[in-house]
């Protein structure tokens, strides 16, 4: 097999392979086999017709091509490996040259051009201290969860007043563009300063009374017209305010399993600290990844951003090319650092010589599976089935790279050796990835999505 690489872009490459007839042959009777199981000829009992017959029978051009059809990817990986060239995406694949007869010199030849991940090169680990910012709990922290817990147990009360921040109006909404109406909602009940419906609908319903309405100009966010202004018409059906229980013993006993508020307290303390550690832990590994990123030129594959770039925009509208400046901007830089990240963290791995098993993959899939309720050996075969296990056992791979990297060097806080063994010990730790555009674990939860879907389409 003879490769030549071409650089097309610092992260996309075109590799021109050739193969050998004797290398190319063994395909060419697998492909005779295969082919001889499907045809009937007489005198020969399926599977056991002659390559030669096979050959006369079907043409021997099909056979080169059915043959080729199983060769180019196993040449294509093995070409990656002899080059060093790690693939970041599915490559294009074109045939070249294909032998017409058993008669013909003609070689295999095949071109595969793909995104390919940079060479960088990371600082040592050996000797590296980074030092985290320490996470103090403080008596706000406590009383900020306690009044979360106090929310819990509130009730909403009906007022006859006007509503105000914090209230919860039951609202009509109508939405008219050019005096027609293009959306209707009755009965929705909307929090006074959530930000959560329309842009403008806070300062709309500020003020207002039960039945009393009003019409403002607002951006609608979703259906046949999102993105396009309309006058919106809001009337009040309702004013409600929450009310919360007091602050005493007899709550503690109601919400918790003690008995008076200093022991709840005293609690809710013990909680935000294991917490805080886990988020000083959090802190800690993106201090690390932050330090081997540091002064790299990272050069990022244009086409797998600008696939993500949409693949993002999709989540937050409906129609992409409708996104706002400021949502192409969040998006373009959540891409961007996702893929530094993959990058530097592949990077890390492949120095370190991490390994993945299959149980290691296995466990990242069931928990996965957990998260979204779904049978494990289903998703796990839903996952296989849609050529997404390489996506997970990457992001396996990534996973232990960064633990064991972490591992390697020496974290501090405030001048002191901080202590991270608790969440750096095994694969099963605590370090938590925040943001949830992890490829793998995106791709599988769009598969459960699917199944999740697919069986409710069953059951209507």
């Amino acid at each position: 097999m003879k490769i030549s690489v071409r650089n097309l872009e610092p992260t996309k490459v075109k590799l021109t392979v050739t193969v050998d007839p004797e290398e190319f042959e063994p395909y060419m009777d697998n492909a005779r086999k295969e082919i001889g199981k499907q045809i009937n000829i007489p005198g020969f009992r399926k599977g056991h017709v002659p390559g030669k017959i096979v050959d006369q029978r079907v043409g021997y051009q099909a056979v080169a091509g059915e043959a080729a059809n199983n060769a180019v990817p196993e040449f294509y990986s093995k070409a990656l490996e002899e080059k060093k060239i790690s693939a970041m995406a599915q490559p294009e694949l074109d045939v070249a040259d294909l032998p017409s007869s058993g008669k013909d010199d003609t070689k295999l030849k095949f071109t595969a051009t793909v995104e390919r991940r940079p060479d960088i090169e990371l600082p040592k680990l050996d000797g590296m201290v980074i030092d985290v910012e320490k996470v103090e709990v403080t008596d706000e922290d406590v009383d900020k969860r306690l009044d979360n817990l106090r929310q819990r147990f509130g009730t909403l009360v009906g007022v006859d007043r006007p509503a105000k921040k914090g209230d919860y109006a039951n609202i009509d909404l109508d939405a008219q563009i050019d005096g027609e109406s293009v959306d209707s909602q009755e009965g929705v009940s909307y929090e006074l300063g959530s930000g959560t419906l329309l842009d403008g609908i806070d300062e709309a319903l500020d003020g207002l009374s039960a039945g009393e309405e009003t019409t403002f100009e607002g951006t609608l966010e979703s259906g046949e017209h999102e993105g396009e202004k309309a006058q919106i018409k809001v009337k009040v059906n309702s004013v409600k305010a929450e009310e919360l229980p007091e602050l005493d013993d007899d709550f503690a006993q109601e919400a918790s399993e003690f008995d008076t508020l200093d022991d709840l307290k005293a609690d809710i303390r013990k909680q935000s600290e294991r917490d805080s550690e886990g988020r000083q832990a959090n802190n800690a590994r993106d201090a690390f990844i932050a330090r081997l990123e540091d002064g790299l030129d990272i050069p990022l594959p244009k086409g797998i951003k600008e696939q993500m770039v949409s693949d993002q925009l999709k989540q937050v509208t409906a129609d992409p090319d409708k996104a706002t400046a400021e949502q192409k901007k969040q998006a373009v830089e959540s891409v961007e650092k996702e893929l530094r990240d993959q990058i530097v963290l592949d990077t890390l791995s492949e120095q370190m010589d991490v390994q993945v098993s299959q149980m290691d993959v296995m466990n990242f899939l069931m928990s996965i599976a957990q998260q979204y309720g779904m049978d494990p050996n289903a998703f796990i075969s839903a996952i296989v089935n849609n050529g997404q296990f390489d996506s997970a056992v990457q992001e396996v791979r990534r996973s232990k790279g960064l633990l064991a990297g972490m591992r390697a060097v020496k974290f501090t806080s405030d001048g002191k050796d901080l202590d991270l063994s608790a969440f750096l010990n095994d694969e099963e730790s605590e370090v938590e990835e925040e943001d949830e555009s992890v490829e793998a674990a995106t791709a599988a939860a769009a598969v459960a999505d699917e199944i999740a879907s697919s069986d409710a389409d069953k059951t209507e």
